[in-house]
């Protein structure tokens, strides 16, 4: 079944074929670690962790990348602030992000480098872009700075489409005078000691890495000069991956990425995502909440090229729908098997990872193993298994989504076990308004019970 995605370079849907048969090899810029993930830095690594499955179900050789940035700016303000150590901030922050990504469900990538790893060679490109013309040295009074030349790029802006004014003003950042041309963008910068920043020795003195520079060094060294697919969020377009192009194609006539894909805008409670808002929300808080699961639907349920108006009610939605995905697996037998995919569902997703359709295929599948009687339900039900895996969901055993883990100060699984048992015991006695009573002091603690011909079952709200 041919995969098609939207190329952001060429501006449409185009069937993909990899440079290589048989191999796929993809870049995703991730994050920085300065201060915990929010849900909009979370978009990107579900979207492209369910992508990953999908080739590896198409592709026999899957090469994932996505990068830790932990030299930063951001980072420096966050040490300056709180004073902590940048140490320290990145690998708490990383820690975090890793566990926060893998409560939501994602795999982890093939190779995860981190950019003061490869400091060495983002000297070594540097020095290639001076050498074939397309950087230069800041004057004596910006003494420090390396520039790449943007006119010396004759195709700049062929990602973004952007014209020349609108590279200036979108670049966000100050045109200094050292600039020989306004658009041009900082490969490096000094790190003073007596200002207390990460620094590098370099042949243009102690210094740091321009934010953009990581990612065209880490590609390559990870993935070859040329591979297939670089994602990331919208906002990343321009400009940082139109530097990236530049920087990693004006040296030696190589073609970088063959396809860009980029996922869409989020929004929070119908408004842009802001503290003053009151709808900001970073994953771990909103872990405290709600399922990770229930996180990783709700982000599926829009198509990964939309804006997504991101809500509380929405996760409340995604619980209740996967309440319904496990409730029709709850007591059968079944697990997620190879080739037991269904074909509507790997046509949905090949075709530039329509995830809504995919999901809406998912519940068709749920309502076939309701409907399944008897013998027929092991088998309807590892269809609906094998089709959800591609989508990084329905991984749970049914009774642990249902039971959870007990809130501080909630009931644990003995002790409503314990009071089932007693409710049941005052049932077969007549003793029905204890049993009412019962019950009632579960729901009051957030327990919901199930009467069926099997006995007693119980979930959390």
């Amino acid at each position: 079944m041919a995969l098609h995605i939207h190329d952001t370079l060429r501006g449409k849907k185009v069937k993909f074929t990899p440079r290589k048969k048989g191999e796929v090899r993809m870049y995703v810029c991730g994050p920085t670690v300065y201060d915990l993930a929010h849900i909009g830095n979370a978009r990107p690594v579900v979207v492209f962790d369910v992508f990953t499955r999908l080739l590896r179900w198409l592709y026999p050789k899957v090469t994932y990348v996505r990068n830790i940035t932990d030299v930063d700016d951001k980072i420096n303000a966050a040490a300056k602030e709180t004073g902590e150590s940048i140490q320290a901030i990145t690998e708490r922050v990383t820690k975090i992000f890793h566990d926060d990504m893998a409560a939501l469900g994602n795999l982890p990538p093939d190779h995860e480098p981190h950019a003061t790893q490869h400091i060495d060679a983002m000297i070594e490109l540097v020095a290639k872009l001076l050498e074939s013309g397309n950087a230069y040295e800041a004057p004596r009074e910006a003494k420090g700075h390396v520039l790449f030349s943007v006119p010396s790029m004759p195709d700049y802006g062929k990602l973004s489409k952007l014209k020349r004014d609108d590279l200036v003003a979108g670049a966000r950042v100050e045109v200094a005078p050292y600039k020989q041309d306004p658009a041009d963008f900082v490969l490096w910068k000094p790190s003073p000691i007596e200002d207390d920043l990460p620094g590098w020795d370099s042949p243009w003195g102690r210094g740091r890495p321009g934010w953009h520079l990581e990612c065209s060094v880490m590609s390559e060294k990870f993935l070859g000069p040329e591979f297939d697919i670089h994602g990331g969020g919208q906002d990343l377009i321009f400009p940082h991956h139109e530097n990236e192009i530049a920087q990693s194609t004006c040296t030696g006539g190589f073609a970088f990425a063959k396809y860009w894909m980029h996922n869409g805008y989020l929004m929070a409670e119908g408004e842009k995502m802001s503290k003053s808002l009151g709808n900001f929300y970073t994953v771990h808080e909103l872990l405290d909440e709600f399922p990770g699961e229930a996180i990783r639907l709700a982000l599926l349920k829009t198509h990964y090229r939309q804006p997504l108006d991101f809500t509380k009610d929405g996760l409340a939605e995604a619980k209740r729908e996967l309440d319904g995905f496990y409730g029709a697996l709850r007591g059968v037998n079944a697990s997620a098997e190879a080739g037991q995919e269904t074909p509507d569902i790997i046509e949905a997703m090949s075709d530039d990872l329509n995830t809504p359709l995919a999901l809406s295929h998912l519940h068709e599948l749920a309502g076939d193993l309701n409907k399944a009687e008897g013998g027929q339900k092991p088998e309807a039900a590892s269809r609906l298994l094998s089709a959800a895996r591609l989508l990084g969901l329905l991984g749970q055993d049914p009774e642990a989504w249902f039971k959870g883990e007990a809130s501080e100060g909630g009931l644990d699984a003995t002790t409503i076990d314990a009071l089932i048992a007693e409710r049941d015991r005052t049932r077969e006695n007549k003793e029905f308004k204890r049993g009412d009573e019962i019950r009632d002091q579960l729901e009051a603690q957030g327990i919901l019970l199930e009467d069926g011909a099997q006995g007693t079952t119980w979930k959390r709200k």
